[in-house]
């Protein structure tokens, strides 16, 4: 059977990109892949671990290709692609993977043409890990990948990209790009927030106070080991949705810490109960 796209372009082969690359290739709905990037150090661990066939870091030289994925910082990717979009065949498939969605699905659809179309999306899987050499074939397997199409998505492309990340084992939704970011800014963005500033405030408290940590501490800071770079541009580019779910977030820890201060066990209970019925609504979530 013929491969879903003969050939791809994957441009920034790393965690997400290259356990794409992996993935596609290995589920044979990729053929042949070509990993583009800006560190050659990156691109040969890329093709020594076998996630593209060739590399290099001159857009124009991708040559034809049936599908370009746009796994590049956030700031960058408008920048990227227009730069990329004149050197495509037409009929190309422009998608990205970036976790945030309404200004790159905006500037995207400005800037491909519609004999080029852009599909946005969003794989709602990851590590704390970066690179080529963090890239996992089984990265995305029973996990969501959300499409956030707009009236200018097109309707073949939207699907062939959703077929790929079917064939890569995500289970595949459609939201539009506003909803993606406020939904993401709560589950996502505001939980790397809260991880960076608890092992900051750790530390500020006294440094050694980390010798004492156990499996809950690791466990909520976690993320905090995530690239800071790649986050800030994140948190930045989402800035409005962040800043609106990180005042709940903060209403929420003032009725706590309230009960706390006061000695007021039954509100104390009743938060704390509510907390635990919610995690464990959480975990009867299907992936």
């Amino acid at each position: 059977m013929a491969p879903l796209f003969e050939r791809a372009a994957i441009v920034g082969v790393g965690l997400i990109g290259g356990s794409l690359s992996l993935a596609a290739r290995s589920a044979g709905v990729i053929g042949e892949v070509v990993g583009v990037g800006r560190g050659e150090a990156n691109l040969a661990i890329a093709a020594q671990r076998g996630l593209v066939d060739r590399t290099t870091r001159d857009l124009a030289a991708i040559g034809p290709v049936d599908l370009v994925v746009l796994a590049v910082p956030l700031r960058t990717t408008e920048a990227v692609a227009r730069a990329l979009v004149p050197h495509l065949q037409p009929g190309t498939i422009v998608t990205d993977v970036g976790s945030v969605k309404a200004p790159i699905v905006t500037a995207l659809e400005a800037v491909c043409r519609a004999d080029r179309p852009f599909v946005g999306g969003h794989p709602i899987a990851g590590t704390e890990r970066s690179g080529a050499a963090a890239a996992d074939g089984d990265l995305f397997r029973g996990s969501r990948c959300v499409l956030t199409p707009t009236a200018h998505t097109n309707p073949t492309a939207l699907e062939r990209v959703a077929a790929l990340w079917r064939a890569v084992g995500a289970t595949v939704e459609y939201l539009s790009p506003e909803k993606h970011d406020r939904a993401l800014a709560w589950t996502s963005h505001v939980v790397h927030v809260v991880a960076y500033a608890l092992a900051h405030a750790v530390e500020a408290a006294n440094p050694d106070l980390f010798r004492y940590a156990g499996p809950s501490l690791r466990d909520v800071t976690r993320v905090a080991a995530s690239p800071p770079d790649m986050w800030s541009e994140i948190l930045l580019t989402n800035a409005a949705a962040v800043d609106e779910v990180t005042t709940g977030l903060i209403d929420e820890l003032q009725r706590l810490r309230q009960a706390i201060a006061t000695g007021d066990e039954a509100t104390l209970s009743e938060l704390l109960r509510a907390g635990n019925a919610a995690r464990q609504r959480l975990e009867a979530v299907k992936r």
